[in-house]
């Protein structure tokens, strides 16, 4: 028998340590050829992620080990480790198991060992798995086993003429006559054909390549399941299914609104043997011949196929449409937080938060240039107290007193409203030079009612904290986002859906990504910013604020070790995250680590400078070999990187802030017509199209196939979240709260009752009165999967 040990590592002692992992290299091997990498970069990036480095870090500053691995490639490798570890620790779980059985052969052994799925490793232990007592367990106790395996392989002999050999009236195990005989017969065959590993893996790529899914509405649903009507009478094959759609069926199914048939393909009504039964007749050698035991053997495949593996597989289809529509909104989830986070800042400038609301008045607050909070009030302009001049006055006070360049205005209820008051504000005194912005409010409530804001402001009312985080988010987005859990920034399509540890783990990953490529202000940032910088977290962060509180100001990096708990790795990982403007050395200020510095005085000793003369000289720093200064520490990708830095230290990748302009008169949806172009803000991309907010409460969709005139597969590839973009209004259905908008400006108005079509590329077509779209729900839980096509596509309200 082939030893454990040299299929799984030296290390390994399968009775010793049965959940021990596996040896990496052969882990490295198969991520090396999923990411077309090779496997000595894989390896070194397993290494320094077991060693306790974040992929910031290593993304960043390890380039020359990785072999120049970027950002998602390490954390599809991360995630790819972590399930291939898993999976692995399964196996040896799996083969210490049958091995304590005594039914461990080389050949069951070298099919797990070959295993490369979850899936492939549960087929094969199947047969192995303790179970309750089977009809095939009672069968083989009573005998019967020796009758099963003669017809199998021998169809000349007459099941019943043998299968009465076997009656016996007495004794623990007895069996009544020939027909029980034969049934028990049955049932161990039919067992033996669902738990044939290779057999079954093939049945599930048959049935998920020809199989679809069906919906029917459930009697008297109709009415109150309206929502779901694209779904009354639908069918689609598994493969062609979008995420959005396979979450929406599912939904439908939870609300008892749908009833859902996860089909094979064939005809249910043919009496001629499906092409699933066909192939498990083939894999036993079982054929019609007009033998005395054909018909018995079809008939136990039959059986099989019906009662038994497509039951089994009917659930692997149902779990694979879940986890893939769950990938995917994921991945739509972090990619829109990603955008979000990126946001262009509008920058250290005084800034005026309007937190819109009517009946309650519009909350304001006033931060500095540095975002401190420094003064607020409330002002009554709407329904019903209407104290407009009243309002626009005590604005233009406060905006004279402290300066204001920015106002930022929530853009929930209320907020078109208060824009025109801020708008007749900046035409009544143009001296005033104001730029107003709407801001989503997405979060703002959780963090207002947080621990920290009440930390922070611990005598301000809930609703004025939130105007201060509405401001703020207009400075810098990513350094108040970062306070709000993500799922509650409202960028995700069915997050309240997902599996939310899965959820929370992509979503932490990009978090830290983006707040590490842009780097933080260690004198300024807050605890939650700081927690998220590499090597960092929660305790060292607030240990951090609380010695810059005591201290003063961080006069280099080479103080953060003087921060108790951070020890030399954290040092590592964090230092090169975190800026310090005007300290001591200004390389602080910028991306090189520390760990560089001597690097650096190389390159200064060559070019004769001093590193104040030398940093943000262009022409002389790109005239500079990056070769000419490697070595065994610092290779050419680092050097290289070096040298942009001192170019442009501290450099932000984040793009220039611009606002868009909505159209005055247009501020509900009844204001809305075919055919007007309009300025919008991009809200939200789904796998489908985007939401854009037009200024009227309610976002409208611009389809995938509305989007440019060539063809395209991902919405992302031409807008993204925050992104001011003109649109076309195509179709207004107020009864649904739906907008229909086109970045095709040049794009022909449906006519009237006539929807558009999900095609890409070209003129969107009309499409069929049934063509599914997504619709609006609710949270739910796992196995509850209709979400929302999009949480900021919903009427936003307080």
């Amino acid at each position: 028998m082939p030893s454990i040990r040299r299929a799984c590592g030296d290390h390994i002692d399968l009775l010793a340590h049965p959940f021990e992992r596996p040896s990496v290299p052969k882990i490295a091997s198969v991520i090396a050829t999923e990411l077309a990498v090779r496997e000595e970069q894989v390896q070194a990036a397993i290494d320094l992620l077991d060693g306790g480095s974040t992929v910031p870090f290593i993304a960043r500053y390890r380039k020359e080990a990785t072999g120049m691995l970027d950002d998602s490639q390490l954390r599809t490798l991360e995630e790819r480790l972590s399930y291939l570890r898993e999976m692995d620790a399964r196996r040896i779980t799996i083969i210490d198991s049958i091995k304590q059985q005594g039914k461990l052969t080389p050949e069951i052994e070298k099919a797990l060992l070959a295993a490369d799925t979850k899936a492939r490793l549960e087929d094969i232990y199947l047969p192995f798995k303790e179970k309750r007592r089977t009809k095939a367990q009672i069968a083989r106790e009573a005998g019967l086993e020796p009758l099963a395996e003669m017809l199998l392989l021998n169809p000349d002999k007459h099941p019943e003429t043998e299968a009465a050999a076997y009656v016996k009236t007495d004794g623990e195990h007895p069996v009544a006559d020939v027909k029980a005989a034969l049934e028990g017969a049955r049932s161990i065959l039919v067992e033996r054909f669902s738990e044939h590993a290779d057999l079954t893996g093939s049945l599930r790529e048959a049935m998920w390549s020809r199989g679809q899914i069906k919906a029917s509405v459930r009697d008297g649903k109709k009415t109150s399941g309206a929502k779901f009507a694209d779904y009354f009478d639908f069918s689609e094959p598994y493969e062609k299914l979008p995420s959005h759609r396979i979450l929406a069926l599912l939904r439908g199914e939870k609300e008892e609104v749908l009833a859902l048939d996860f089909g094979d393909g064939e005809d249910p009504d043919s009496k001629e043997p499906t092409q699933y039964e066909n192939r498990i007749a083939a894999t036993f050698s079982i054929s019609r011949k007009g033998r005395p035991a054909d018909s018995f053997l079809s008939d136990c495949v039959r059986w099989a196929w019906r009662t038994r593996i497509k039951t089994g597989l009917a659930l692997d289809m149902r779990m694979r449409l879940w986890q893939q529509a769950e990938k995917e909104a994921v991945r739509v989830f972090a990619a829109n937080l990603r955008d979000l986070l990126l946001a262009a800042p509008a920058g250290g400038r005084a800034t005026l938060g309007l937190d819109p609301g009517f009946r309650t008045g519009v909350k304001v607050a006033v931060i500095d240039q540095t975002g401190k909070f420094v003064d607020h009030t409330t002002i009554y302009p709407h329904e019903p107290a209407r104290k407009w001049n009243e309002s626009m006055f005590e604005l233009a006070q406060l905006c004279v007193k402290h300066r204001i360049e920015l106002v930022a205005i929530g853009n929930g209820t209320a907020s078109r409203e208060t824009e025109k008051l801020v708008a007749d504000l900046m035409k009544l005194k143009p001296e005033l030079k104001l730029t107003k912005a709407i801001v989503s409010e997405a979060g703002a409530s959780v963090y207002s009612a947080s621990e920290f804001a009440s930390k922070e402001f611990p005598d301000l009312d809930v609703s004025i904290r939130g105007a201060v985080s509405i401001a703020r988010r207009l400075q810098d987005p990513l350094g108040e986002l970062v306070k709000v859990p993500p799922q509650s920034i409202g960028v995700g399509q069915y997050q309240h859906d997902l599996n939310q540890y899965t959820l929370s783990r992509a979503l932490d990953a990009t978090v830290e990504d983006c707040v590490n490529a842009v780097g933080v202000d260690l004198n300024t940032a807050s605890a939650p910013l700081l927690a998220r910088v590499s090597g960092i977290g929660d305790t060292l962060a607030t240990n951090i604020v609380a010695h810059r509180d005591a201290n003063g100001p961080f006069p280099s990096r080479a103080k953060l070790k003087e921060v108790p708990r951070l020890g030399p790795k954290a040092f590592e990982q964090c230092a090169g995250f975190l800026r310090i403007r005007d300290g001591e050395n200004p390389l602080d200020a910028s991306g090189v680590h520390p760990e560089a510095y001597p690097l650096v005085k190389k390159i200064l000793a060559a070019t004769k400078s001093d590193i104040k003369a030398l940093i943000g000289q262009t022409s002389k720093l790109k005239s500079l070999q990056p070769a000419s200064f490697a070595d065994d520490k610092f290779g050419i990708p680092t050097v290289t990187d070096i040298l942009k830095e001192l170019e442009k230290p501290g450099r932000d990748p984040r793009p220039e802030f611009k606002t868009a302009t909505f159209q005055e008169g247009v501020e509900k949806i009844t204001d809305l017509k075919p055919g007007m172009i309009l300025e919008a803000t991009i809200t939200n991309v789904a796998a489908f199209g985007a939401f854009a907010d037009i200024g009227v409460h309610q976002d409208g969709l611009i389809h995938i196939s509305a989007m440019s005139e060539r063809r395209i597969n991902d919405p992302r590839e031409v807008v993204k979240p925050g992104q001011v973009v003109k649109v076309k209004v195509l179709e207004v259905d107020v009864p649904r709260n739906r907008i229909g908008l086109t970045l095709r400006l040049a794009d022909p108005i449906p006519a009237a009752g006539e929807r558009r079509q999900s095609g890409g590329g070209g003129n969107a077509k009309l499409v069929e009165r049934h063509r599914p779209r997504p619709e609006p729900a609710g949270g739910g839980a796992l196995a509850a999967a209709l979400a929302k096509a999009a949480e900021s596509s919903k009427n936003r309200s307080k």
